[in-house]
């Protein structure tokens, strides 16, 4: 697995899925919805699939000395990856306004969603589902992802507007906590975001692999 994700990584990725990291920063952007930032790396991984397509990587990868099933491990440890690198800075932007930035005017005056581990629980929900819709209705014709990656434009913003409304709703004020308020519910909220995203995309790569074997290259 670890010379196919190496291949991804060299060969098939586009520049702009490391370029788009960098949206991570988004998370010390005040008076503007955060959760925008997943969004754009996700955006960044959709760019390394058209790539793919255009230059015929997945029947290159299928011809390769692997399992049909590699090939889509190998896609998925790819978009883990930049997910994961997305995901440590945006945690390391979240932990400098939780301390460094805490009392802040700009961002205590600042109506949207804040940096905390809410956020960061539902960015992970967000790539979650990115992988189960995008990734995983790709490899269903391991060709077509316009449908997918509509359908996972909407449910984001979905998701992002009902964050932006949630902590606004009565009695829900400690998801938009400061600093280290509500620390347990805002673990909480991480941990649960961590584990969607892991159930999300264990279901995810089970469901391309299956796709991906009945698909007559």
């Amino acid at each position: 697995m670890g010379k196919i994700l190496k291949k991804e990584m060299r060969l098939s990725a586009s520049v702009l899925s490391y370029l788009f990291i960098l949206f991570g920063f988004m998370f010390f952007l005040p008076g503007y919805p955060i959760l925008c930032g997943p969004f754009f790396v996700t955006l960044g991984i959709f760019q390394s699939f058209q790539n793919a397509r255009e230059t015929g990587d997945i029947v290159f990868s299928a011809l390769l000395p692997i399992a049909k099933k590699d090939v889509v491990k190998g896609k998925f440890a790819f978009v883990c990856f930049i997910e994961g690198c997305a995901f440590c800075l945006m945690a390391v932007v979240t932990l400098l306004r939780m301390t460094v930035f805490s009392n802040a005017t700009v961002y205590r005056a600042n109506a949207l969603m804040t940096a905390n581990p809410f956020a960061l629980g539902m960015a992970l929900l967000i790539f979650g589902l990115f992988n189960l819709i995008f990734v995983g209705g790709f490899f269903k014709t391991a060709y077509k992802f316009a449908k997918p990656f509509v359908i996972h434009i909407v449910v984001t913003f979905l998701v992002i507007i009902a964050v932006e409304t949630s902590h606004h709703l009565p009695g829900l004020s400690a998801l938009n906590a400061f600093g280290f308020d509500h620390m347990g519910l805002q673990l909480a909220l991480l941990f649960a975001g961590a584990a969607a995203y892991i159930l999300l995309t264990v279901i995810a790569v089970k469901k391309a692999c299956r796709s991906f074997e009945k698909i007559d290259l």
